[in-house]
């Protein structure tokens, strides 16, 4: 059967736009996912203000500028997170095995839930980013779009991660398990939290092989593009984009190969 508008196009929209509505009728999820991240800056950023040196030929900035992009991209990782839960609850609801059943191609529903909540992580990742001006970036037309893009496949990648976890997950407490297991030491071994050059040697090969390190570093040089160093220990832009892009594809491709899998229905 040839693939139509029908069975390719419009369950992708449909699934996408259930994601965004569900979202902002919950909107403790809304004030969980940005505003938790904000907290840990102003905090972070304030106690780790008289400690922080920056690496040689890095930015002189702060510690509050040095972790703001790791912000940025820790809002990312919590909203794809949350969004991602909602797997769990429609299998528990008997709404996946639902459309698992349809006449449609299971990549479209993959597609649609992972967009749904990429669409999520992105807008409130902007939210954040139009900050940028007032901590003393000076980004111009071409950078501001380079981050958006950026931060779209970041966003694409962490979420279809969740994707892949939350698949297979029969609780959202399990899924809450691997998420601290998992998903907050690999933002946290991504030079977002600190920088690489301050971590002991085997710490520092873990963080390189780390593909989170790749997405932060590509928003880390984009905001300080024209402007300062930021510091030899940054990868470069352009293994950071191959990465980044990379890891949101491989990804995709797992979600998509463990999706045509038969759903255990006994999880439900």
């Amino acid at each position: 059967m040839v693939p139509t508008m029908d069975t390719l196009i419009l369950p992708t929209i449909t699934l996408w736009q259930r994601e965004i509505v569900r979202f902002y009728r919950q909107r403790s999820r809304i004030v969980g996912a940005l505003a938790t991240p904000i907290l840990f800056w102003l905090l972070l950023g304030s106690g780790f203000a008289d400690s922080f040196r920056p690496t040689a030929g890095a930015s002189a900035g702060g510690y509050a500028e040095y972790f703001y992009p790791g912000t940025i991209i820790l809002v990312v990782l919590f909203t794809a997170i949350f969004s991602t839960i909602s797997v769990i609850e429609d299998r528990k609801e008997g709404f996946l095995q639902a459309v698992l059943v349809a006449p449609v191609a299971r990549s479209t529903v993959v597609l649609g839930k992972i967009l749904g909540g990429t669409t999520l992580a992105l807008g409130q990742a902007v939210l954040l980013l139009a900050a940028a001006p007032f901590l003393g970036f000076r980004l111009g037309p071409v950078d501001v779009l380079l981050a958006v893009a950026i931060l779209f496949v970041v966003a694409f990648g962490l979420t279809t991660l969740g994707f892949l976890i939350a698949w297979k997950m029969d609780s959202t407490q399990g899924f809450h398990a691997v998420m601290n297991l998992v998903l907050i030491p690999m933002w946290l071994l991504s030079g977002a939290f600190f920088p690489a050059a301050g971590a002991s040697g085997w710490l520092r090969g873990v963080m390189f092989l780390n593909p989170l390190t790749y997405g932060v570093a590509a928003l880390r040089r984009c905001l300080y593009a024209g402007t300062t160093t930021v510091g030899p220990d940054v990868p470069a832009l352009a293994l950071s984009l191959l990465v980044t892009c990379g890891f949101a594809a491989l990804a995709f491709l797992a979600a998509r190969s463990l999706a045509s899998r038969p759903l255990d229905v006994g999880l439900a």
